[in-house]
């Protein structure tokens, strides 16, 4: 079995990439309990010091990793430079987590009590197609930093990053079968992660729908699992905000990766009295955004993934109310312009529906209140922005969202050293941030009497 890639951004076809069965993915999996064994043997400075010469090796590795990522996924040359760096970063700061899991020392009578984070063996981690190595390193990094061996399936199109980071972690000196990428079907090696016994968690990100899947096959080994999965978030616009640097940054919260990103803020909330203004300074912020060729330096935005994914996408405009779109270049390639809709209620698809591609809904409201209110109305819970000079409004209507991650002010969601996640059916537990790696261990508690 295989599976031949395409490039997006011109439709030609790339390599052929074999995929792994059920056989060969027990096979990797007994690999990894073996390799698990040999790692938690290392000392903590040890297993410090391999994940920086992995960290090393992605680092004079960049310019390869981005190039893969531009033929395989269409991400503009700058924003793949940024990933691979990312991919670096993470490693490095989770290369200090090693000798930083200190357990505790918890006072009784009768003797001491002390906890330890024990690795939990192998884990299983399946990665999406919109930010495949990125992504990816926020499984792997503080897996092996906690103790445990990992076995990545990257998305069926999208797997060369992953590939390549594996090869990178064996150059880097990992033990043997520690890291190792299995390509193929969610259906073959995704699903064999959830019914092993040994794999002991799954890490998953992708689609709510699947990975409702995910959590019910868990539950009959009560596996661990973390989830991160659709999303529908609101950019918040209050009258006394700064309009024009609102309707300016919010292309790039929507249609960064052509609008294909969990966090998008693909629905933009704007308090009525300020509507038009906001209207007419973000058409000229879409009109700038430079859509094209991946491989140009002043590329903003790519093109969507795949063919089949553009059609999906392009039907949410069969009955939108379009205000306005950007530009797109066409020909051979799955190109799709920048679009704008205005919001014909809060039912409308465009308002409800993960469309994952660069289409944005603006929808005009009332009052605080009322902001809050249509923000929450979705089954999701990602992300979000909220515009606003007064710094009280920004308090409240941060803890009145429902979303696991919030800016004010700004657009930024996702940093390595920030936890990330998401409420409601965006998602189950924490990514990134100083306590990822406790996620993969389990803590057990010792008692010693002092007589």
């Amino acid at each position: 079995m295989s599976y031949t890639l395409i490039n997006p951004a011109t439709g030609e076809t790339m390599e052929t990439i074999d995929h792994v069965t059920v056989d060969e993915t027990d096979h990797a999996i007994e690999r990894a309990r073996v390799a698990q064994k040999e790692w938690a043997s290392f000392t903590p400075a040890e297993r410090g010091e391999a994940l920086r010469r992995f960290a090393r090796a992605v680092e004079n590795d960049v310019e390869t990793l981005a190039a893969l990522e531009v033929r395989n996924s269409g991400h503009p040359i700058s924003q793949a430079r940024w990933e691979a760096n990312h991919v670096r970063n993470v490693l490095d700061y989770y290369s200090a987590a090693p000798e930083r899991m200190l357990g505790k020392q918890i006072p009784v009578a009768g003797g001491i009590d002390i906890t330890f984070n024990d690795p939990l063996g192998v884990v299983g981690i399946i990665t999406p197609w919109n930010f495949p190595m990125t992504i990816a390193s926020w499984g792997f990094a503080p897996a092996l930093a906690a103790g445990n061996a990992v076995v990545l399936k990257p998305a069926e199109w999208t797997p060369l990053t992953s590939i390549r980071l594996g090869e990178l972690g064996v150059s880097a000196g990992l033990p043997d079968g520690l890291f190792q990428v299995l390509a193929g079907k969610g259906s073959v090696v995704g699903n064999r992660f959830i019914t092993n016994e040994t794999v002991r968690k799954v890490v998953f990100t992708g689609s709510t729908e699947v990975g409702k899947g995910i959590m019910r096959g868990a539950a009959d080994q009560i596996k661990r699992v973390t989830l991160e999965l659709g999303g529908k978030s609101a950019n918040i616009v209050f009258a006394d905000a700064d309009v024009d640097k609102a309707a300016a940054t919010a292309p790039y919260s929507v249609f960064e990766n052509a609008g294909q990103d969990c966090c998008a803020r693909s629905r933009i909330l704007v308090q009525k009295s300020v509507l038009d203004r906001f209207m007419e300074q973000l058409e000229v912020s879409v009109s700038k955004l430079v859509v094209g060729d991946p491989t140009n330096e002043a590329t903003e935005m790519g093109p969507l993934v795949h063919a089949s994914h553009q059609a999906g996408v392009e039907k949410y405009l069969e009955h939108a109310d379009v205000a306005f779109r950007g530009s797109a270049p066409s020909g051979p390639g799955n190109w799709f312009a920048p679009t704008v809709t205005m919001s014909r209620g809060v039912t409308d698809p465009c308002m409800t529906d993960e469309i994952f591609g660069p289409i944005v809904t603006v929808h005009a409201f009332d009052d605080e209140a009322d902001a809050i209110e249509i923000a929450n109305a979705t089954e999701f819970g990602l992300s979000g922005s909220i515009w606003t000079r007064d710094i009280g409004r920004g308090i409240r209507v941060s803890r009145a969202v429902e979303s696991g991650n919030l800016s004010v002010n700004s657009h930024s969601s996702v940093r390595y050293n920030t936890p990330f996640g998401g409420m409601k059916q965006s998602g189950l537990g924490r990514e990134l941030g100083p306590d990822a790696p406790l996620h993969f261990t389990e803590e057990k508690n010792v008692f010693i009497p002092a007589d």
